[in-house]
């Protein structure tokens, strides 16, 4: 079967500039996609890279999408190369919305509402936990180690005994910085879940080795961040918690297969995709996600409103 194809780039702006460790984020940029089949239904994706999280960039993506014909087939689709992750989610997401009427059950999952970096997530967390969010995740490794140490001891005397906080460094901690989180995360450990990514990608090794020696958990996510580092990770012997995009990871379908067949502790997470990314995500997690893990999908407070 054949299925026409257009495309078209959009770009959201960020209420205010995210803060990680890899710098400040105005506005995010990705490519919607539509599939038309021969009954005129259609199936909509969507394409957002992030590249410096490892996948392609977006030029490489909208060069992609110039480069085909208007008309395509599921052939065409299933051979995007690995190269293009964004891009095999995308077209897949649309593909597998025209050839299944399944529709995912949201009230399945909870959601971990996204904090910004620095002292403002004192006050940010009050507002989210009145929209029922138990669950949070605050950027951490982009201002002094003393002063988000600070932060943090304020934030843990002010959270609810109930609340859960996940920590992310995106990569952006020394060794040593990783073992004073770790050690002051362990004097909480009925509200600390886990520190996300506290190490660039090429110290896996080290993580490895630091995941077994603290109670806090660590958990890979960009080290994980497409489905080859996936499966390269697994079989060098993680079996702590993997943070999946699945915006960018790469084939939902391979995906799928991979985390039935090993039955991996896995966070589904957002890459700030709009709602068209956002479903097929979330179905995915639906049926892959750990069933006590919040899914990092709260994430709409940081747009201008449409």
């Amino acid at each position: 079967m054949s299925y026409k194809f257009t495309f078209r780039p959009i770009a959201r702006k960020f209420l205010q500039p995210l803060v990680t460790s890899y710098g400040n984020w105005e506005k995010r940029e990705a490519i919607i996609i539509s599939l038309t089949d021969e009954q005129g239904r259609v199936g909509w994706g969507e394409i957002a890279p992030i590249s410096w999280f490892g996948s392609e960039t977006l030029e490489q993506a909208l060069d992609f999408c110039h480069q085909l014909p208007q008309t395509i087939t599921q052939e065409i689709i299933l051979a995007i190369p690995d190269e293009l992750s964004a891009c095999q989610f995308g077209f897949e997401s649309a593909l597998a919305k025209l050839q299944t009427e399944e529709t995912f059950i949201s009230h399945t999952l909870t959601y971990s509402g996204l904090l910004t970096a620095g002292e403002g997530v004192l006050n940010q967390w009050r507002g989210l936990w009145k929209q029922g969010y138990r669950t949070f995740k605050w950027k951490i490794g982009v201002g002094a180690i003393a002063t988000e140490l600070d932060i943090f001891h304020s934030l843990m005397h002010s959270l609810p005994p109930t609340a859960k906080l996940r920590l992310d460094a995106n990569g952006g901690l020394s060794c040593e910085q990783t073992k004073t989180w770790l050690e002051t995360c362990d004097n909480h450990p009925d509200k600390i879940e886990f520190i996300e990514q506290p190490l660039p990608v090429e110290q896996f090794s080290q993580m490895l080795v630091l995941n077994e020696c603290y109670t806090t958990a660590i958990a890979l996510d960009e080290s994980v961040a497409t489905l080859k580092q996936l499966t390269e990770v697994y079989h060098q012997g993680w079996r702590g918690i993997f943070v999946i995009k699945p915006a960018i990871i790469g084939s939902p379908s391979r995906l799928r297969n991979f985390c039935q067949q090993y039955k991996i502790d896995a966070v589904f997470s957002s890459v700030l995709e709009t709602e068209i990314g956002r479903q097929a995500a979330l179905q995915l997690a639906v049926e892959l996600s750990a069933p006590n893990r919040a899914v990092g999908f709260g994430i709409n407070h940081f747009f201008v409103a449409e």
